[in-house]
């Protein structure tokens, strides 16, 4: 059946694969975090734990993703429901930048390709938390606005949903039967009765609700973000496929180029953060520490896969913002290091 198809197609079509197999695991954690957050973790926490100053916040979103066991697959809906839910945009967009590098998984996997010493790892982690600090204070006192996509910015309940859904249907029905002025007001007296009736049940919601909703939440996330993910994948495989990897290395010499390369290698690769550090070890006989070390800190943050679930999610100009920011931040860093 596949004996007519070109080699090259099948071999787009076994990484494709092999990235979706790799990614999707750490999309589902990052998706039933995600529905966590939402049903679990309120407005009024949030505020309580977040420092009002914009600079703590920057280096409390930058050191709390050391809890959080997700890649770059799965951090995106956690942030955008963290931002949803009132965490200032720089404390969560520094919280996306170094949560995929700075957790414990990936820093044993890191640890462990790097023949057990701590070099490599450690001038990763300190790389993220450098370029969050970086990208976090800029949004916090130079971006203007909200990054998130409109549709995004508020999330709600299902008893909410469900009362804002009754409502029109109360107010057609009133119309139809032409009910008199009373009947009006104490259908609304009703309605009103009935929508605080809904807002209590949601705050006073069973764990079993909270638990099934959470579910409900994950799996919207999931179909959400899915599909960005697969059409991410599909161009990263048509780029490992179709742009070798010999091409790139042949011109990758001096210390600025070949930071440029594996930052670029980085971002066509687009491997999960739990085993891109394999894959950078493989290219010390080539490459400097400098140029491995970008590309252990700038996959995580940017890549084809991320990327397209960040256009998803955030207004292209505040995208625009981030990858400018992480892109010169990481070559300084790696330059001087």
């Amino acid at each position: 059946m596949f004996q007519h198809l070109p080699d090259s197609f099948l071999q787009m079509n076994t990484i494709f694969i092999s990235i979706m197999i790799e990614a999707l695991p750490f999309v589902l954690i990052g998706v039933f975090i995600a529905g966590f957050i939402q049903m679990f973790i309120s407005e009024a926490f949030i505020a309580k734990i977040m420092p009002k100053n914009r600079f703590l916040a920057v280096i409390v979103g930058s050191v709390i993703g050391v809890l959080f066991p997700s890649c770059e697959c799965g951090i995106v809906p956690i942030v955008r429901n963290l931002l949803a839910k009132g965490v200032p945009l720089h404390a969560g967009i520094a919280f996306m930048l170094t949560a995929p590098i700075i957790n414990p998984v990936v820093l044993f996997s890191t640890y462990v390709a790097f023949g057990s010493t701590w070099e490599i790892p450690l001038l990763r982690v300190a790389g993220s938390l450098v370029v969050a600090m970086v990208v976090g204070c800029a949004i916090a006192y130079f971006y203007k606005g909200n990054g998130l996509k409109e549709k995004f910015m508020l999330y709600e309940t299902a008893g909410e949903k469900k009362a804002k859904e009754q409502q029109p249907v109360l107010a057609i029905a009133g119309m139809d039967v032409g009910i008199s002025s009373g009947s009006a007001h104490t259908l609304a007296h009703e309605h009103h009765h009935e929508h605080h009736h809904h807002e209590h049940e949601a705050e006073a919601m069973t764990m079993r609700s909270k638990v099934w909703h959470t579910l409900q939440h994950a799996v919207d996330e999931f179909f959400s973000v899915g599909k960005f993910l697969v059409f991410g994948a599909l161009i990263a495989a048509a780029m490992q496929t179709y742009i070798k990897t010999s091409t790139l290395v042949s011109i990758g010499h001096g210390p600025v180029l070949s930071i440029l390369l594996m930052m670029a290698l980085a971002f066509i690769l687009s491997l999960c953060s739990e085993a891109d550090a394999f894959i950078g070890a493989s290219f010390r006989s080539v490459f400097s520490t400098q140029s491995i070390v970008a590309f252990l800190v700038f996959g995580p943050m940017l890549d084809i896969k991320n990327l397209m679930m960040m256009m998803a999610t955030f207004k292209a100009k505040f995208v625009a913002f981030i990858v400018v920011g992480v892109t010169v931040t990481v070559f300084i860093y790696a330059l001087l290091i």
